[in-house]
């Protein structure tokens, strides 16, 4: 039986229309779907507008860190009592299908889907310059694929919707049919945009060729296809347009901004309004000095996995006493120092994410952290899995061994390069080094998911194979349809 999606933008524009006549008039200057985007300039309006979920706080799974938090990564943090019962369920397994935020990404991302049809479908019947022309519809390509990879990675099967004026019903494709779409979209953008040393000025940060080789190697990787995988993934390293920052901290931090190991990056200003970002807000210190609310608190399954010394370790958790930018880490009054279980054993301590610190001495700042959604020491992990699964271990181990030299930095005597050849273990090797070079930037998760290791390492946890490698439908989208749209197996 085909699955169904009621379009709930689309029906709240056909109800008006069948209402009285003065309903039905456009105010006075304000741009309608009939008539924008029409003009050059409004073309760069719309791609614009196709970047900006990026920046909507519910774009990050429904506002709250919850693949990093459904990991062996991190807890829910905050104190113990703020969001208990709407991101707690997240660290055990326990939620449902009206659990909180679930809707909120589905929204945000297919507000993003909606955004780049605009663009993909309009722009190319504007009079305008012709190759300005197709790399706006490429930059919206790009997008579509990346708004369509988080859903189907989220969902599975999900509807398809390429148009500005859809059915009110849309069937729910395969995941084959979704990645097929996500592959088509992707391979136009990389076909079509620039390299990312041909943007400049108000540019930096848009879509690049490099970004859509990127991403595409990743999408090849959820789909098990190394060869192809291999083959994006090491024509990003060969292009010579990126290299890793000196400093690890640096790769998420304020001073590696559209920097060198950045291959695509959510641009953000530092302070609450819609050029600001949330995300860092949501996940910075809570307490003194107050950044933020302190959640998805790094666990101590993670602190304790890192190899000994690895300078990674504080360039991932800040711990209470820790001092950064001349400021003093105290925490949280109301969030205990240690947390022990019934039995006298120590499960968490109160620490927090490094990765989002901005400097400063207000809240604000926060907003302004560039979430980096690919960064090239990502790309190199990838290219070694790949070659690994090709066959090619020891091209693998120089894409692998090249991020552990940046770990280590200049330390000869910690974190010695990789010398395994044998396909299975070098397989968990570079998994361990995603774990630690990546860690909550919210890969693990769908790391543990797309290996088969997540039954076995999050099972504790309580993850259900067969059942949490897709999150719940929102069970809001299935009334909408009145029971058309169906839920995923076994939720």
């Amino acid at each position: 039986m085909k699955k169904y999606l009621n379009y709930s933008v689309l029906s709240a524009i056909l109800l008006l229309s069948s209402c009285s006549k003065f309903l039905e008039s456009n105010p006075q200057g304000v741009p309608t779907q009939e008539a924008f985007p029409t003009t050059a300039a409004d073309a760069l309006l719309s791609t614009n507008a196709a970047y900006t979920t990026l920046r909507n706080w519910h774009y990050h799974s429904g506002g709250f860190p919850i693949l990093d938090i459904m990991s062996d990564d991190a807890h829910k943090g905050s104190n113990p009592n703020d969001g208990l019962n709407t991101v707690g369920p997240y660290n055990n397994f326990s939620i449902i299908t009206t659990q909180d935020g679930l809707d909120r990404w589905w929204s945000a991302l297919y507000q993003g889907v909606k955004r780049a049809n605009v663009v993909i479908e309009k722009i190319p019947e504007i009079n305008m310059d012709e190759a300005l022309q197709t790399r706006y519809v490429a930059e919206a390509r790009f997008l579509r694929g990346l708004y369509y990879f988080d859903l189907v990675r989220a969902w599975g099967g999900v509807p398809i919707v390429t148009s500005t004026t859809p059915p009110l019903e849309v069937p729910r494709s395969t995941q084959e049919e979704v990645y097929k779409l996500i592959e088509e979209d992707l391979l136009f953008a990389v076909q079509n945009l620039p390299a990312k040393g041909s943007y400049g000025g108000n540019n930096i940060g848009r879509a690049s060729n490099g970004a859509a080789k990127a991403l595409l190697a990743k999408v090849y990787l959820f789909k098990k296809d190394f060869i192809n995988a291999e083959k994006y993934a090491v024509e990003v390293i060969q292009s010579g347009e990126y290299n890793l920052e000196p400093n690890f901290i640096d790769a998420n931090g304020k001073n590696g901004q559209h920097g060198m190991e950045s291959v695509f990056e959510i641009g953000a200003m530092e302070n609450e309004s819609p050029l600001g970002n949330q995300y860092a807000n949501t996940q910075g210190v809570r307490g003194t000095p107050n950044r933020g609310w302190g959640f998805n608190r790094p666990s101590l399954n993670l602190r304790y996995s890192f190899e000994t010394d690895d300078p990674r370790l504080k360039g991932t958790i800040i711990d209470l006493g820790d001092e950064l930018d001349g400021i003093m880490i105290l925490g949280d009054g109301t969030t205990p120092d240690e947390t022990y279980d019934d039995d006298g054993n120590l499960i968490e301590v109160e620490c927090y994410n490094r990765k989002v610190w901005i400097p400063g001495t207000s809240t604000d700042t926060q907003f302004g952290h560039n979430r980096r959604l690919i960064r090239f020491a990502d790309v190199l992990l990838m290219a070694a899995e790949a070659l690994n699964e090709n066959g090619k271990p020891g091209e693998a181990l120089i894409h692998l061994n090249r991020v552990r030299t940046r770990a280590r930095n200049g330390n000869p005597a910690i974190l010695p390069d990789i010398t395994e050849v044998g396909k299975d273990a070098l397989r968990d090797i570079i998994l361990n080094e995603r774990r630690h070079e990546l860690a909550l930037e919210g890969h693990r998760f769908w790391d543990l998911v797309r290996t088969g290791k997540a039954a076995q390492v999050l099972g504790p946890n309580g993850f259900i194979s067969g059942k949490h490698e897709l999150l719940p439908i929102p069970q809001n989208e299935i009334d909408i349809s009145q029971g058309v749209l169906t839920q995923n197996p076994n939720w």
